[in-house]
């Protein structure tokens, strides 16, 4: 499995639906997480991506009505 599967796993564990928030390959061999949840795409090496979504992405319960900014994301890594 790799580090995009992972992180979609890790999301679909922590109840997000596709649409709301997933990881996707993005261009020139970078993941982009985005969804409804998330203000704009975070956009990174895979592994990073991963990262964020391990350590920093909250459940979608715990997340509420509130939106992930990506900025907000990398100051805390």
């Amino acid at each position: 499995m790799d580090a995009i599967e992972q992180a979609n796993a890790l999301l679909r564990e922590r109840g997000y639906a596709e649409r709301d928030l997933a990881v996707h390959t993005g261009p020139r061999g970078k993941a982009l997480l985005k969804g409804n949840k998330i203000l704009s795409p975070l956009s990174d090496e895979a592994d990073v991506v991963l990262r964020v979504v391990r350590e920093l992405v909250p459940t979608d319960g715990e997340l509420g009505g509130k939106i992930l900014r990506p900025a907000e994301l990398r100051a805390k890594l």
